[in-house]
């Protein structure tokens, strides 16, 4: 989290993105291993998939988010297409996905305890 943090303070928006997906990511598997403790857990980044075999509701604009944050993850894992992403990453975009993040990651973290 500290490092989304100081990247997007640095104006390193694509790069704190990409941690930002590792934050929502991380937690969703913790809240799906909480549930499914007999099983292995699924070796796949896309965290809506995985939250859908958790009893996380989400509202639909959040669904929706992370599915556009997913872009992060896979950019950040196959720099190939990296460019593209450079390109519709301006701060304001950043700024409204950080917040999000934030979000995410508060309502997330609730499901834990």
């Amino acid at each position: 989290y500290d490092t989304m943090k100081f990247l997007f303070k640095n104006n390193r928006f694509v790069h704190a993105l990409f941690f930002g997906h590792l934050i929502l990511e991380k937690l969703r598997k913790a809240i799906w291993i909480n549930q499914n403790n007999q099983n292995y857990l699924p070796k796949i980044h896309n965290i809506l998939s995985i939250l859908k075999q958790t009893d996380v509701q989400l509202m639909e604009e959040q669904k929706i988010f992370i599915l556009k944050l997913n872009l992060y993850n896979i950019e950040g894992r196959y720099p190939d297409d990296i460019a593209r992403i450079y390109k519709i990453t301006n701060e304001k975009l950043a700024k409204t996905y950080y917040k999000n993040i934030n979000n995410l990651t508060v309502c997330l973290s609730e499901k834990l305890h």
